[in-house]
């Protein structure tokens, strides 16, 4: 397994990979970062999307968890940069409660990167598990010009 991070407007943020994919996103620094051609790839990428030049991250990922968290997952990654869905729209798709959702979401390992941040409650704003909590999730909504949704 190997680490390496990035300095953000959203924060520190450490990639790890493992096996030739990216297993995590976490907030924070690691005291001596890894190399490889892939955590260059992705600082790279996270470096352009902070900046406004990346809307869509092209890296290998590999999800750990249930089927339903992967299922979860790939149902976040599709959507858009700029828009949201709701945990009960994405509920409807996969044939699962909404909670189950809004648990999957809470644990996607891999945050930004799969934006579990443009998923809302039914009634809008909900938490985010990455540091710095709902004020992380609007700053990157803001960041992608969908902070509209949230007046």
């Amino acid at each position: 397994m190997k680490r390496s991070h990035i300095s953000t407007r959203f924060g520190d943020l450490t990639l790890t990979e493992q096996d030739g994919a990216i297993t995590a996103v976490s907030w924070g620094a690691v005291a001596q970062p890894d190399t490889s051609d892939l955590l260059t790839e992705g600082l790279r990428q996270l470096a352009a999307y902070d900046a406004g030049r990346l809307e869509v991250f092209d890296l290998p990922l590999r999800v750990r968890g249930s089927e339903l968290q992967r299922r979860v997952c790939a149902a976040i990654a599709a959507i858009p940069f700029g828009h949201t869905r709701t945990y009960g729209e994405i509920a409807r798709d996969l044939g699962v409660s909404a909670q189950a959702v809004g648990q999957a979401c809470g644990g996607n390992p891999i945050p930004v990167i799969i934006p579990c941040h443009r998923v809302m409650g039914a009634k809008g704003l909900t938490g985010f598990s990455g540091r710095g909590g709902v004020e992380t999730k609007v700053a990157l909504l803001r960041h992608e010009g969908a902070a509209g949704l949230l007046i």
